[in-house]
């Protein structure tokens, strides 16, 4: 199982960048899998909290259900525009991926469970420097942190 806690001791500087994009908005999306294996995205809060990662589902949720199902998600940080005139201070998007583990009930607020994320994969997209190409960074346990650019 890898926590939060394993990419920033992997990678502080690529995880910072990461949780701070996560950090930015209060609702980010989660895409889960229906029963017939169809993709469902839903809006969702996240927590970063003692080395992990950790998001809720409201009872009766159809997110909730489709985790308990089946564990696999993806997860996406708010997405914004790039200023005109000043791509170079997009701050790109973040995506992480794993499965969903069941850490019981919700214990404030709403009735609900919340789930704690076993991390596969961390991603970065934003702008090189010169705002030129787009750069993909990525971090899995087994490959580490990877780099692609392109035009």
């Amino acid at each position: 199982m890898t926590a939060w806690r394993d990419v920033e001791r992997a990678e502080p500087e690529f995880a910072a960048r990461v949780r701070a994009l996560f950090d930015a908005h209060k609702h980010k999306t989660i895409a889960t899998l229906r029963a017939d294996g169809a993709p469902r995205i839903s809006g969702i809060e996240t927590v970063f909290e003692d080395g992990e990662l950790t998001f809720g589902s409201m009872a009766h949720a159809r997110k909730g259900s489709d985790l308990r199902r089946d564990p696999r998600f993806a997860l996406h940080s708010a997405t914004v525009d790039p200023i005109e005139g000043a791509e170079a201070a997009w701050p790109g998007e973040a995506k992480i991926s794993g499965r969903a583990v069941s850490a019981g009930p919700i214990t404030e607020g709403p009735a609900g469970e919340l789930f704690r994320a076993e991390i596969e994969s961390v991603t970065h997209t934003h702008l090189d420097e010169k705002a030129a190409l787009l750069v993909v960074e990525w971090w899995t346990a087994d490959g580490g942190l990877r780099r692609v650019e392109r035009e």
